[in-house]
């Protein structure tokens, strides 16, 4: 659900930043170098991740603040969502149609499902949705379970997938976190943040769209590169962030969770058809004299 630059061939993946791109590059590097090494017997460095969990009502206490109680909010900001809804209402972006919810087979068992929204969302990082959804079709149409990957070798799942951003990496994620899904839950998936980004390739945006997706439930927002680049030229962190996950816990520190669902899919449509990375469309957008970047961005 993330843009990425075109391809340019096996191994040639794209340019990006965030967590979930610098843990592909080192994949990549580490399978392009690797000469005999069995990808079972690495230990993934252990990362530091800052991601909303779930707190039940008895944890919090009664005198906690709620998620999403706003101290310092952005001036506008009920404005700006209600313009960006109205210029998102005909949702006809590719992540209308191609996103996660899109990608699996809703006459599966809910089991599969589940871990096809959790391997097309794998495979999304760092790629077009329509580069992921047509990975996604290939292997559907081979039977996508548990089972069918761990019993497809390394080369067939790479011809599969190909052309993905970072293809090699997420062929070794893919084996990895599915053997342990067989392992340790019976081929299901987690169901729980802090159990989905301990699986190799998954990260933080991943976790929190599978939780949505897969699960149903809300468990923080959901932020990639659309999201991290909208949230910043709109004024919605306090301050400048310089990573998508320092954007998530901005946005959770003021957004009131009841529109925490809605906001990776309304922002992600609306950086692919009018916010674009370069030379974004503000002739075009209702929040051109609400946005504080539009004047640097597009000119007067």
């Amino acid at each position: 659900m993330v843009t990425r630059s075109r391809s340019r061939g096996p191994g040639a993946g794209p340019r990006g930043g965030g967590e979930e791109a610098a843990q592909l590059r080192r994949g990549e590097a580490a399978a392009e170098g690797k000469k005999s090494h069995s990808p079972a017997k690495r230990q993934r460095k252990t990362q530091k991740l800052s991601v909303a969990y779930e707190v039940s009502d008895h944890e919090k206490g009664e005198g906690a603040k709620p998620p999403g109680t706003p101290g310092w909010e952005p001036l506008a900001w009920r404005q700006q969502l209600l313009n960006i809804r109205t210029m998102r209402s005909e949702k006809d972006a590719p992540v209308d149609q191609l996103g996660a919810e899109h990608c699996y087979d809703p006459s599966a068992p809910p089991k599969v499902r589940r871990y096809q929204v959790l391997l097309s969302l794998m495979l999304s990082s760092q790629t077009k949705d329509q580069v992921t959804a047509g990975a996604m079709q290939r292997l559907r149409a081979r039977g996508l379970t548990v089972d069918s990957i761990l019993q497809t070798d390394d080369s067939t799942l790479g011809t599969l997938i190909y052309p993905v951003g970072f293809w090699r990496s997420k062929v070794k994620y893919i084996k990895q976190t599915s053997a342990i899904l067989q392992q340790r839950y019976g081929g299901d998936i987690p169901a729980t943040v802090a159990e989905l980004v301990a699986l190799p390739g998954v990260g933080p945006k991943m976790a929190h769209l599978a939780m949505a997706v897969a699960w149903g439930a809300v468990s923080g927002i959901a932020v990639d590169t659309h999201v991290h680049r909208i949230a910043n030229r709109l004024g919605w962190t306090k301050t400048a962030t310089k990573s998508p996950e320092k954007t998530r816990a901005a946005l959770e520190a003021w957004l009131p969770r009841e529109l925490w669902s809605e906001i990776n899919g309304l922002l992600v449509g609306f950086g692919q058809q009018t916010c674009l990375p370069v030379h974004p469309r503000c002739q075009d957008c209702l929040n051109r004299g609400l946005c504080p970047a539009a004047r640097s961005l597009c000119g007067p």
